[in-house]
């Protein structure tokens, strides 16, 4: 019933993959008559209405929302839906479960108004850090940084999280100096797997 793969590598989530019944021809008829303005606004929406679908879910699991993504991928759509548990992680079967409920709430509530892919996973290891909260969680983990524009002749960085605030990120870098790079300068920022 839900088409996909599950994978458990040291450094990737697990993945559970449902497709939509929603057919590409619908899709391309709905963009081409689709303002871009209209188009922003309508997936803000959309975003807005599956995390309040999700939350009941994940409540009910133990779990919790980690990062959720929908966007355009070449000519498919992908609604990607990273969940946590602080402490234990996420397994495989937790994945299918929330795949399953939010797919099935997803085709009633008919929220998303084209064909798309969902998945499940955990954020892995090696996650992505993208919202302040992360940033908290995580103090004093190593991580990667790519910024927007360079900092002091660079774009990429690797430190330890010290401290974070809704405006900067301060890492203390291999030689021992500290970094603070400006929140809204970070175009990706992970956690680097110590072993």
């Amino acid at each position: 019933m839900y088409p996909g793969r599950a994978t458990f590598p040291l450094h990737s989530p697990s993945r559970c993959v449902k497709k939509s019944q929603h057919s590409e021809v619908f899709v391309k008829e709905w963009a081409e008559h689709c303002p871009l303005f209209l188009f922003r606004g309508r997936m803000a929406e959309v975003v807005e209405q599956i995390e309040r679908l999700l939350g009941p879910i994940l409540r009910s699991l133990g779990l919790t929302l980690w990062e959720l993504e929908y966007r355009k991928e070449g000519p498919r759509w992908m609604l990607r839906v990273f969940i946590d548990r602080e402490g234990s992680g996420v397994t495989l079967d937790e994945c299918e479960a929330v795949s399953r409920d939010l797919g099935a709430l997803l085709d009633v509530e008919d929220i998303v108004p084209h064909a798309y892919t969902l998945e499940v996973s955990s954020p892995g290891l090696d996650r992505t850090l993208s919202r302040l909260e992360h940033y908290v969680r995580f103090r004093g983990s190593m991580l990667r940084i790519k910024t927007f524009q360079p900092i002091n002749g660079q774009k990429v960085f690797r430190g330890r999280l010290k401290d974070s605030d809704a405006h900067v990120v301060t890492i203390e870098l291999p030689d021992g100096s500290m970094l603070d790079i400006p929140f809204g300068e970070i175009s990706r920022a992970s956690l680097e797997v110590e072993l």
